[in-house]
């Protein structure tokens, strides 16, 4: 199978901003956090995208009206292993948005090594009709102070339809759904984990990983996991019922 979309092999994420509303912190690399290669796991950087979101938002006075967030894309670099002992430096800021989503871009660096960059493509969720809803002009306003960019469209990078769908069955615990009964961000990457082995000399340099959330998949569902090679990685499928409910990738990051 050929390589994914021209558009997800030329992303390039943008720089730290000079100026503008940028959101960091700092926190302690738990063991916790490690996977077999003693480097921060997949599903743990996701994590940690989580968690700036909801501090960004605390910090920013946005999150008693701005609570809820869905991820639609989010792409994570892996630049430089991060391993343990370490703290991190997390840095996030706009670098893209409409009136109801944006792109989000994270920084992750250990101050004993290692290097993630990331981007992620949020919808703003209205908790009362569980919609997509507007931004307020406030939050526009300070996240639009680090991007010119207030156009921002939504446009799949992974397009590749569903082979024949893998008999192979990935396991979803209750204890893995948010409040909306949705599978949470961070256990689809434990999926890309599972089959990041295919690809194991890949994953050893820099690479970049793409999961697309395409439609909610819920507790007690038969999730299957199907994997294609492709001519610079691993295309992965979750899917449901031969219905795919999420497009990932693993692919070596241009240099």
């Amino acid at each position: 199978m050929s390589s994914p979309s021209d558009a997800l092999s030329a992303l390039t994420l943008d720089p730290l901003p000079s100026e503008g509303y940028v959101f960091t912190t700092q926190w302690p690399v738990r063991t916790s956090d490690m996977n077999e290669n003693e480097i921060l796991g997949y599903d743990s950087a996701a994590r940690y995208l989580q968690e700036a979101g909801a501090l960004h938002l605390a910090d920013g006075n946005a999150l008693g009206d701005h609570e809820f967030w869905i991820a639609r894309r989010t792409v994570i670099d892996m630049i430089e292993p991060i391993s343990w002992p370490n703290t991190v430096t997390v840095s996030r800021w706009c670098s893209g948005l409409s009136s109801r989503w944006c792109d989000m871009r994270v920084q992750i660096v250990g101050d004993n090594g290692g290097r993630v960059e990331t981007v992620g493509f949020w919808l703003n969720i209205n908790i009362e009709t569980e919609g997509i809803g507007r931004m307020s002009d406030y939050v526009i306003s300070r996240l639009s102070t680090t991007t010119d960019n207030t156009r921002l469209r939504w446009k799949p990078m992974l397009t590749e339809p569903l082979p024949a769908e893998s008999p192979r069955t990935f396991q979803i615990r209750r204890s893995d759904t948010d409040r909306f009964g949705h599978v949470t961000n961070a256990i689809y990457w434990q999926a890309v984990a599972e089959v990041a082995p295919e690809v194991a000399e890949l994953v050893t340099a820099p690479h970049r990983l793409v999961v697309e959330f395409n439609k909610p998949i819920m507790y007690g569902q038969e999730v299957h996991l199907t994997t294609a090679p492709i001519d610079d990685g691993l295309l992965v499928w979750l899917s449901v019922d031969g219905e795919s409910r999420s497009h990932a990738s693993i692919t070596a990051l241009a240099s």
